[in-house]
């Protein structure tokens, strides 16, 4: 399973490789917060695209082969972006990383169902999200670390060593998922019909999609936040608040209670931990601050770990177009989350992102409630 988490941390470092240097991007290009948002916005938006694409196409010709060709598309797009002259040229060449993103990240939830859950259970979706907590916080804390010493062109540019090197692990020793790997489905409306008929899918998608939009929303403007009064930290200090990531590491405790539980409920637990946390972040306390940012992390990852697991369970048949309608919604949901928001912080500062924040908790936790009677 290694080759494989190696490729997910990969990914998910480019897809966020942006978050923690939107001020010092605005600084370059001379743009507005939430228009540098748009660096992660359209990465998302394009990777909810890539995945009625990508889903299907595993389906025919293999999850392993998905994966490794979409890691080794994503270098030459990562190598470009360092040297990107312009913000439209840099948002154009993220929109070509995120249309490549879908053949790992989406494909990944039916791999691990497929090649990996029947030995490890549960623990492989865990272990699966444990990997983009790893990446998230190379994305983040490496490349403003990197930003602060160098320049965020070379923090960007050395990323794109991280894909490749995680094709050619992929190419020596990823094994093949069990059936051979193709399946004789199609994407069409019929199809996309039946499998949304489940009430399981709907509710997984929308509690995974209100929190992953809360996470973007608050992840992309706290560091604006803590370079203005009163923390006024420098940017590689504040660079250093994505270090609350590990606790996404409890993405496989996640796993486990959710094969005790259920996913759903684990799910619900998860969003009330993330809302505590957006409430305790409100309060101009520094420490408080990062405990919020903390809450919010553990509620994401736990959360998005049952939520995976209740897209796998909700059907037998056609994973990865239940995979593609799933990752679609949610990365529409974060693509929103990375721009919206920053609307509400330039109007109403951190206050407004919390509000809006919250109000997508609610939607994903009514969903899951309802799903529950249901």
């Amino acid at each position: 399973m290694a080759p494989f988490l190696v490729a997910a941390a990969a990914m998910f470092a480019v897809m966020y490789s942006t978050q923690a240097i939107l001020p010092e991007l605005g600084r370059t290009f001379d743009v507005s917060p939430s228009r540098a948002g748009l660096s992660i916005s359209v990465v998302i938006g394009a990777l909810a695209v890539g995945a009625w694409f990508w889903g299907p196409l595993s389906d025919r010709i293999g999850r392993r082969a998905s994966l490794v060709l979409a890691s080794a598309a994503i270098v030459p797009p990562t190598v470009l972006v360092a040297l990107a002259p312009s913000f439209e040229l840099l948002l154009a060449l993220r929109v070509l990383q995120g249309l490549c993103m879908p053949g790992l990240i989406t494909v990944g939830v039916p791999y691990i169902a497929e090649a990996y859950a029947p030995e490890l259970g549960s623990r492989a979706m865990g272990y699966y999200v444990s990997a983009l907590v790893a990446g998230g916080l190379i994305g983040r804390v490496a490349v403003a670390l990197v930003t602060a010493a160098a320049s965020w062109r070379v923090a960007l540019g050395l990323l794109a060593l991280l894909p490749l090197a995680s094709t050619v692990l992929m190419r020596r020793g990823l094994p093949p998922e069990p059936g051979g790997g193709r399946r004789a489905t199609r994407l069409s409306l019929p199809d996309a019909r039946r499998v949304l008929r489940s009430p399981t899918l709907i509710a997984a998608t929308l509690a995974g999609s209100s929190l992953f939009f809360a996470f973007m929303g608050t992840f992309s403007y706290v560091e604006f936040r803590l370079e203005r009064p009163p923390f006024s930290l420098s940017p590689a200090v504040a660079g250093l608040a994505f270090l609350v990531w590990v606790m996404g590491a409890a993405g496989p405790a996640a796993g486990r209670a959710a094969d005790r539980r259920g996913w759903s409920l684990v799910a619900l637990g998860a969003i009330g931990t993330a809302a505590a946390g957006i409430a305790v972040s409100l309060v101009d306390l520094l420490p408080l601050a990062l405990a919020g940012l903390a809450l919010i992390t553990l509620g994401n990852f736990s959360g998005v770990t049952a939520a995976q697991l209740g897209v796998a369970a909700s059907t037998e048949r056609d994973r990865g177009l239940a995979s593609a309608l799933y990752f679609s919604a949610y990365y529409c949901a974060g693509a929103l989350g990375a721009y919206l928001p920053g609307l509400a912080f330039e109007r109403w500062e951190w206050p407004g992102v919390g509000a809006l924040c919250l109000a997508a908790y609610a939607v994903g936790a009514s969903a899951l409630l309802l799903a529950r009677r249901a």
